[in-house]
């Protein structure tokens, strides 16, 4: 057998699978290398105790199912033997049922017979004939069932809503034919007994049954072999477990969920034939060994396994405690090493005589010397320039002496190629582990870039400075809760001297709340307490725009909170003349006011013709009124009566004429804007009046409705403006497209509508020319753009001007029938200070015609 393990070791070693591994290996560290062999004794015995574990896992599992072999066997065979008990006691009393269903035992007889079989066989109970019509005939023994059915059938002459399990037995034996077994329930005293219903016929009909009881007891008493009752723990049960007749074993250990194989009971049941699944013979065994877990040979291996395994894993944590100790002094000298090596800080120390002793490698790469060129020296040190050697000379005789400054000092320091940098130096005693000195450690900063950017940031604040200087605006800066400035730039000073005053009238007039006054000494509370300081900074500048009395200026004031450069919380006001711009508000305010009373003169002088034409009809009847009552004074031929009627008519022309002539003055008279609450249908129903006269002379119809509406806050007459020069349009576009008289109108609608959720009332000019075109639609509200030959291009323009001034909008479309051009709508929306207090209300359409 050696010699075959000699030729097989080198095989194995050819495997595919052991030259890889040899390979892994061979790529492992020697640390992982030592790790692996010191884990290499503890997996074995792991192996060892798992495979011991093992076999002693697979010799009980053998042991139990060899166990269960036998119970099973042993209770087949006992069921067996109680189903040859129950089958020949059955072809007893199949015999019986015929004897009695041919008529040849009466009541006495059957008792007789009974009686002897009774006697005979003990498991049986009692014998009962019951005929078809459930009375019992005749009974033997303890037949407590077959009086229950007899007694049941007849009780007050009623059959039971719900039928005892005897009685539905007796139903189905009577309906198959067939003897039927049925398991009773234990009753209370834990008797438990076991029907059997023999049905009797005769050649065409139902006769009733034979009724035999069974006693389980006795049936287990009698058909269980003595042999399997000794070994298990035998029962009869019924269809849920329920014990009827014999014993059950007790629980097992508690060791079960634990170990897989303690919860296993090594048992075994079988329904008992010809009863069914309503009579189970069930067995369990007692337990007859103490199993692997109570065997002696278990625990002396185990408790050897457990001492061994012990013994390694305490050598093997030794052993990991040594390495980890080597590997953390190891970790900690590299990593003090690499700290010192990565520090950007140069680090030097020198002994009580001056010499130094150790440098880093940030002093090194500083000074550009090697560790060994420093290491030893005594000074002058080579890293000294030679202008301040004395200074530095005197600085290091301090340093040995202990005159040391704790903030440090600032030197210059030559590098190995010549050049200079700037550096802090900090000095310090350098102690040892017994705490005593042993020298003095010396750490250097190279400060060259932060002397570079502060003096690039002063050179940033004198030019920030500077344009803060020449700005043409007002900007100070002064802390919330004093009087103190901060910060007052050219213009300020110009304006308000050095005082803070300035600063708090502008902040105050610009509506930010004056600061308050925490001069009081003796009140430690601070006068910003409980205010939520810490976002303002974050917030938004906050502009206004103010009158100064004692500068004579407008001016637009900033306001903005700011952190300041100690901490503390300030504003910064921004004030710019704004004085020129305001001025030129004004006169562009002015201009567009003379433009719009132009645009109405111009409207009107247009409408001349028309307006000479309305006013000279009754003009004209107050002529002949006049001549008329004239003629006939002379000639004596009126009464007072006629004179009274004509003159009325005659006042009554004169006041027409009046108010032609009184809307259009209040039309083109030129007054000061005015916003008021207008009605709507009043300024609707002037405009109309207007626009009619020109209307009138175009022979075009004009239809308008209005909604009931609320109050505008709007200038009326500029409103009416724009609803005239839009009928106007509207009627001009008419005549220009030569529409025949029946399709010359105008519509005018007047409705409240919702835009972008807002309640708005909607203007809207309908009109049946021929539309806009597209290149005129482009350039419909640029002023001084026409298509008129005498047109000037303002109206339209003007028209939006004072639509969007009353946060309105105006918009043009062309009509369409398929692809034709039947029209132009021009509507405009004003924003309606409230909704309609009552449903809205269209009023009938009229239309007005000139005769």
């Amino acid at each position: 057998m050696l010699h075959a393990l000699k030729r097989l070791l080198p095989r194995l070693r050819e495997l595919p699978a052991a030259q890889r591994l040899r390979s892994w290996w061979r790529q492992q560290s020697p640390h992982r290398q030592d790790r692996y062999a010191m884990l290499a004794p503890l997996v074995a015995v792991l192996l060892f105790f798992a495979a011991i574990v093992a076999a002693f896992g697979y010799l009980r599992l053998e042991e139990m199912e060899r166990e269960q072999e036998a119970v099973r066997r042993d209770v087949e065979y006992a069921q067996q033997r109680v189903r040859l008990r129950l089958l020949e006691r059955q072809e007893e009393l199949v015999r019986l049922a015929q004897q009695v269903s041919n008529q040849e035992l009466d009541a006495e007889q059957f008792r007789n017979r009974a009686n002897v079989l009774l006697n005979q066989y003990p498991e049986l109970q009692g014998l009962s004939w019951v005929d078809e019509r459930l009375r019992l005939r005749a009974s033997q023994g303890n037949a407590t069932l077959a009086q229950g059915l007899a007694q049941g059938a007849t009780r007050n002459g009623v059959r039971p809503a719900k039928p005892t399990e005897t009685e539905n037995a007796y139903a189905l034996a009577r309906e198959l034919r067939q003897p039927i077994y049925v398991q009773r329930a234990a009753s209370p005293d834990g008797t438990a007994l076991l029907e059997l219903h023999l049905p009797l016929h005769t050649r065409t009909s139902f006769a009733g049954v034979v009724l035999a009881e069974y006693s389980l007891d006795t049936l287990y008493r009698y058909g269980v072999p003595a042999e399997v009752s000794a070994r298990y723990a035998v029962s009869l049960r019924d269809s849920r477990g329920e014990v009827l007749a014999g014993s059950s074993a007790p629980r097992r250990n508690r060791t079960g969920p634990w170990m897989g194989w303690a919860t296993h009971a090594n048992e075994y049941e079988v329904p008992v034939s010809p009863v069914g699944n309503g009579l189970v013979l069930h067995a369990q065994a007692y337990r007859a060994s103490l199993g692997v877990i109570g065997s002696g040979l278990f625990w002396l291996v185990g408790t050897l396994s457990v001492m061994t395994a012990w013994m390694l894993i305490a050598n093997w944590r030794h052993t990991r405690r040594r390495m980890q100790a080597q590997q953390a002094l190891v970790l900690e000298t590299n990593f003090r090493r690499a700290m010192e090596n990565s520090m950007p800080t140069g680090m030097r120390a020198l002994d009580l005589q001056g010499r130094i002793t150790y440098v880093n490698t940030a002093f090194c790469q500083m000074t550009g010397w090697s560790e060994r060129e420093l290491v030893g020296c005594t000074a002058p040190f080579p890293y000294w320039p030679e202008e301040d050697r004395e200074m530095l000379a005197a600085r290091l005789e301090d340093e040995l002496t202990g005159r040391v400054t704790p903030g440090g000092f600032q030197v210059r320091v030559k590098r190995k190629d010549g050049t200079l940098f700037d550096a802090r130096i900090y000095v310090s005693p350098l102690i040892d582990a017994r705490g005593l000195q042993t020298g003095w450690m010396t750490s250097m900063t190279d400060i060259t870039e932060p002397n570079r950017v502060r003096e690039q940031l002063y050179a940033s604040y004198e030019r920030f400075t500077t344009v803060l200087e020449a700005l043409d605006a007002s900007v100070s800066v002064a802390p919330l809760g004093s009087d103190e400035l901060l910060f007052a730039n050219k213009m300020y000073r110009l304006w308000f001297s050095d005082q803070s005053r300035g600063h708090a009238l502008l902040s105050s007039q610009a509506g930010v709340p004056p600061r308050i006054n925490t001069e009081d000494s003796h009140d430690a509370v601070d006068g910003l307490v409980g205010m939520p300081t810490s976002s303002l900074p974050d917030a938004e500048a906050e502009n206004a725009e103010l009158y100064a009395e004692e500068l004579g200026k407008w001016l637009e004031v900033r306001t903005r909170y700011l952190t300041w450069v100690d901490g503390r919380l300030a504003q910064m006001v921004i004030a710019t003349d704004i004085t020129p711009r305001r001025l030129a508000e004004a006169q562009a305010a002015a201009q567009a006011e003379r433009a719009q009373t132009a645009s109405r003169l111009i409207t009107m002088g247009e409408m001349a013709s028309s307006v000479a034409h309305e006013l000279n009809q009754p003009l004209t009847a107050i002529n002949n009124y006049c001549n008329g009552m004239v003629s006939r004074i002379k000639s004596k031929q009126i009464s007072e009566d006629d004179l009274l009627g004509a003159l009325e008519k005659t006042a009554k022309q004169a006041q027409r004429a009046g108010q032609i002539i009184q809307r259009i003055r209040a039309f083109v008279k030129r007054s000061e804007p005015n916003r008021t609450p207008s009605e709507v249908a009043v300024m609707v129903s002037e405009a109309v009046e207007l626009a009619e006269i020109e209307l009138r002379r175009y022979n075009v119809r004009l239809s308008h409705y209005t909604a009931t509406l609320p109050p505008l806050v709007v200038d009326p007459i500029l409103i009416e403006q724009v609803l005239v020069n839009l009928l106007k349009n509207a009627a001009e576009a008419i005549v220009q497209a030569q529409r025949p008289p029946q399709e010359r109108r105008v519509e005018l609608q007047v409705l409240p509508a919702t835009v972008e959720g807002r309640p708005v009332v909607e203007f809207t000019v309908t009109d049946t020319g021929r539309g806009i075109p597209p290149e005129v639609m482009e350039r419909l509200y640029e002023a001084f753009h026409t298509t008129k030959a005498e047109g000037m291009g303002i109206g339209l323009s003007l028209c939006r001007s004072i639509v969007e001034s009353h946060q309105g909008r105006m918009k043009a479309e062309n009509l369409y029938n398929g692809s034709e051009v039947t029209g132009c709508r021009f509507s405009f929306w004003l924003p309606m200070d409230g909704k309609p207090t009552e449903a809205t209300k269209v009023q009938a359409p009229t239309e007005k015609m000139s005769g």
